[in-house]
């Protein structure tokens, strides 16, 4: 299966693979604080267990951080 993930093309082996799996088969840190977006669209956490990614999909892994000072 070919994906786009963060901007790179990926060929994944599987051909039926949850968000879950993804992250763990891509070696994504920190999964538990990790937000996905596929095509566009914000996944709920509640989904990754759920939520098969297709072929051609383009999934964003997305961290935000919070931190810095105003000066």
């Amino acid at each position: 299966m070919k994906l786009t993930i963060n901007g790179e093309k990926k060929q994944v082996v599987q051909e039926s693979v949850t968000v879950t799996e993804l992250l763990a088969d891509q070696g994504v840190e920190m999964p538990d604080t990790v937000s996905v977006q596929i095509n566009g669209d914000f996944l709920e956490r509640e989904t990754f267990d759920t939520r098969v990614v297709r072929d051609g999909d383009e999934i964003d892994f997305l961290y935000f951080m919070g931190g810095g000072s105003w000066e």
